[in-house]
């Protein structure tokens, strides 16, 4: 199955994107079958061959939900946006999740063994 997405260029903090069709299972940098146009995030600029990501949209190839969602954005396709999900927030999410629940556990614990270590004060003091 084809996709379209993008391909990473350019130098360390200067990235910049091919917009390129490839076969899903393929490598980001891999081989690609035909580079259809550019994407710089810094700058914003955005260039690509209309006629060709029409011909590849009618053959099959998807966008993955980045390119799809720019694509929406410079009204080269109609439809919604995607909803793109991001591996580190949720991790870090519910890795406070499970420290507060284990911080709770664990606080619940102590107050349950100071109750059972306290004694009771039988001493008369007449």
């Amino acid at each position: 199955m084809l996709a379209i997405r993008f391909k990473k260029v350019g130098r360390k903090h200067q990235i910049s994107f091919r917009i390129v069709v490839a076969e899903k299972r393929s490598k980001r940098d891999g081989k690609n079958v035909e580079d259809i146009g550019f994407y710089n995030p810094t700058s914003k600029e955005f260039g690509i061959k209309k006629e060709r990501l029409d011909y590849w949209l009618k053959n099959g190839a998807k966008p993955t939900p980045t390119v799809h969602n720019l694509l929406i954005k410079k009204q080269l396709i109609s439809g919604k946006k995607i909803r793109i999900k991001t591996k580190t927030k949720n991790n870090n999410q519910n890795q406070a999740q499970v420290d507060n629940s284990s911080n709770q556990e664990n606080q619940s614990i102590e107050n349950s063994n100071n109750q059972i270590n306290q004694e009771p004060n039988t001493e008369n003091n007449a």
